[in-house]
């Protein structure tokens, strides 16, 4: 027989079909360890397990797919059906559980199951940290500009040829009073802030990169040199395409100019 999962957070629904595509039976189980024992057991009921194609086998289903692994179950990672089958069969887990079933059988379903052993998981852990951190990063270095734009002259004025780290280390280095009644002092302690957050998030990144890069150096150490490579020949052909190595803060808070406004002149909008 074939079988079938349609993986879910709390639910797993498993179909079982023989090898000519005839629909057996169909069941669902928790995702727990207990589930997990129970639903290798009720697939092995039926007959012999021939393949097993699933959805999900790195993200809802990846518990189960270690466990199938260790009991020695082929496993194949199965498409989502489409829209038009989605629409066709409706809200069914069991349809879904038959179709990944079913796309296993004719040689559709031949995707390669996400192998999420410790060093997957670790990976894909901080991955996620780095990603994070670098969104909110960029929304940090962001949130000066409107900040300084409506500043007074003197505060606006000092930033404008800095570049953004040049920038952020005179935030940091600042030292707001506890005077706030005039707008160019109120505006400095929340620069600071700022400043000190992307800092933070700057070296929760650079601690990520560095964890990555040791995790890659033990699994696939000639992917660092192809990156390295790769990077180098990007990087020399954007300096002598005229490319700036790195933006200068001063470019934003200038106005941008255009050469149509509403008014049919150029200027600043």
């Amino acid at each position: 027989m074939i079988g079938g999962i349609d993986t879910h957070t709390d639910v797993h629904e498993a179909a079982v079909i023989d090898t000519i595509g005839r629909y057996l039976a169909t069941e669902a189980f928790p995702t727990t360890h207990e589930g997990y024992r129970r639903l290798l057991a009720w697939l092995r009921s039926h007959d012999q397990v021939l393949m097993v194609g699933m959805e999900g086998t790195g993200s809802f289903g990846a518990e189960l797919a270690r466990y199938q692994r260790a009991s020695e179950i082929t496993l194949v990672e199965a498409d989502r059906l489409d829209r038009r089958t989605r629409r066709a069969a409706g809200k069914s887990d069991p349809a879904y559980a038959y179709a990944a079933a079913t796309a296993v059988l004719p040689g559709r379903a031949n995707g390669t199951p996400e192998d999420r052993d410790a060093t997957g998981e670790a990976t894909h852990a901080l991955r996620v940290v780095r990603a994070s951190a670098i969104k909110a990063r960029t929304q940090t270095v962001n949130q000066p500009t409107p900040l300084i734009i409506t500043a007074p002259a003197a505060t606006r004025e000092a930033p404008r040829s800095l570049t953004t780290a040049e920038l952020i280390g005179r935030l940091v280095a600042s030292r707001p009073g506890s005077d706030l009644t005039t707008p160019s002092a109120a505006v400095k302690p929340p620069l600071k802030c700022l400043a000190e957050r992307y800092q933070h998030l700057s070296e929760e990144i650079a601690e990520a990169d560095a964890e990555l890069r040791t995790l890659i150096t033990h699994t696939a150490p000639g992917l660092l040199a192809t990156r390295s490579r790769d990077g180098n020949r990007r990087a020399v052909a954007g300096h002598r395409r005229g490319q700036p190595r790195q933006a200068r803060l001063g470019s934003v808070l200038r106005p941008p100019m255009c050469g149509r406004t509403r008014a049919g002149c150029l200027g600043p909008h």
